[in-house]
């Protein structure tokens, strides 16, 4: 029993540390999102509408279809086909340094403006926004998760400078969550994978006021294959590397007078820093549970 006691709550807290990356809470855009996302924003007449990037070796780019205009990035080189630069060949723009080089002197640096624009992205994942709607996705690709704890906040929401008095309750709904490679079958005890195929929510105090109303789409999937490695070996847990973990969800934000009389998982002050943690109905400070997980 001790056994299946030890590997539930690993897996358990592991998961929890892989998924704690709350959609709301949204991250930084690379460099290629930036270029896209600063043409979208400054130069509507040729690229009118948000597009997802495509991402086929060794291109990024980015299709528009009301102008037939293709926007691409290759080898640190950016191009453009069709529209007034013709459907021959590409045309070369600039050197991917060179633009951002531009961009970032104008301000227009093409970052998310729901998200801290200091973290780094794991390679593959990309965030973009239009309007309200924050994207998230890794574009088909089963991407590397970083070890590093602090790397799990894809993005985070911004400190603001001083409390902003705005409370923000966020529900996220998951469509989707497959795995592979792990088959975890504890008798007595709850399976972890399915805590996390749930509807969960979280509060944010002294939210920016652009964190209001807003949609996050994520479609996302993990190669956890490291992480699970030191996993114990015991009965009810079975692991077939490549373990995988994908999910599809979106989450929507709307105002609230108090987060602590939410429903909420848990509540985060942006201004402080603090956390608290949904037990049994009442939120208790993050730091009161110790460093068990």
């Amino acid at each position: 029993m001790k056994q299946y006691t030890r590997a539930w709550v690993s897996a358990a807290c592991l998961l929890g540390l892989l998924f704690s990356v709350n959609p709301v809470a949204a991250a930084t855009t690379n460099e290629i999102e930036t270029v896209f996302n600063w043409a979208e924003n400054n130069y509507p007449e040729l690229f009118p509408e948000h597009r997802t990037t495509q991402m086929i070796d060794p291109w990024a780019f980015r299709f528009y279809p009301s102008t037939g205009i293709y926007t691409g990035i290759k080898n640190d080189e950016v191009y453009v086909l069709g529209g007034p630069w013709g459907a021959d060949s590409p045309t070369f723009i600039a050197t991917l340094p060179s633009l951002l080089s531009q961009i970032q002197g104008t301000g227009g640096n093409g970052s998310v403006p729901a998200c801290d624009s200091t973290a780094e992205l794991p390679q593959g994942m990309v965030i973009t926004q239009n309007g309200n709607v924050v994207n998230i996705t890794t574009n088909g690709q089963c991407i590397v998760l970083p070890n590093s704890p602090e790397n799990t906040n894809f993005c985070e929401p911004l400190a603001p400078p001083q409390p902003t008095g705005i409370s923000v309750l966020s529900t996220v709904n998951t469509t989707s969550f497959q795995t592979t490679g792990i088959t975890i079958d504890l008798p007595g005890f709850p399976n972890p994978l399915d805590t996390f195929a749930q509807d969960t929510s979280s509060c944010i105090i002294n939210a920016q006021e652009d964190a209001d109303n807003l949609v996050v789409n994520s479609n996302i999937c993990f190669d956890v294959t490291n992480q699970f490695s030191s996993l114990p070996s015991v009965p009810g847990i079975s692991i077939n590397p490549p373990i995988t973990v994908s999910t599809v969800s979106s989450s929507t934000s709307q105002r609230v007078p108090d987060c602590f009389a939410t429903a909420a998982s848990f509540i985060t002050d942006a201004y402080t820093g603090e956390t608290w943690i949904n037990v049994n109905g009442s939120f208790v400070p993050s730091t009161d549970l110790g460093s068990g997980f």
